[in-house]
């Protein structure tokens, strides 16, 4: 998951470097709600194969009304029968996403209590893979860490 196609994925990035590989099968997904209560389906998904077919690498728009609410793996079988360069199978797919994990230093800019009240409010937000209702037995996590 990445907020625009502009640049790949904290998680994606992180798996190349790490682990030198990169699956053969990749679909970036943006999530996006709009200031709609509803998007109907026929006009939920805009898809983008980035300028290079068969490279397996497919990104995806996917817009939501303020009143819906996220199901990535019924979003998957949605992008399926869209028709993707590459086969989607919604229950063998792997989820990975980025976790950046702040830390507070003293550098100057903000005040300390400040940063550690940024923090004690960061970690109320929902736990990602539950808002997106992924499966967490597929779900991996590939992040950093950002001094503050």
């Amino acid at each position: 998951m990445n907020r625009g196609k502009e640049t790949a994925p904290l998680a994606m990035r992180a798996n190349v470097d790490h682990l030198h590989s990169l699956h053969e099968h990749v679909l970036v997904l943006s999530l996006e709600t709009l200031p709609v209560p509803r998007v109907p389906d026929s006009t939920r998904l805009d898809i983008d194969e980035l300028g290079y077919k068969d490279d397996g690498i497919t990104f995806v728009r996917a817009k939501y009304g303020y009143f819906e609410k996220f199901n990535v793996p019924v979003l998957i079988r949605l992008i399926d029968k869209a028709g993707v360069e590459c086969p989607l199978e919604a229950s063998d797919a792997s989820y990975f996403l980025s976790k950046i994990e702040l830390k507070p230093t003293d550098a100057p800019g903000m005040s300390r209590w400040r940063k550690e009240l940024f923090l004690a409010t960061s970690v109320i937000s929902a736990e990602p893979a539950d808002y997106f209702r992924l499966p967490r037995k597929r779900t991996v996590f590939l992040g950093s860490q950002i001094e503050f």
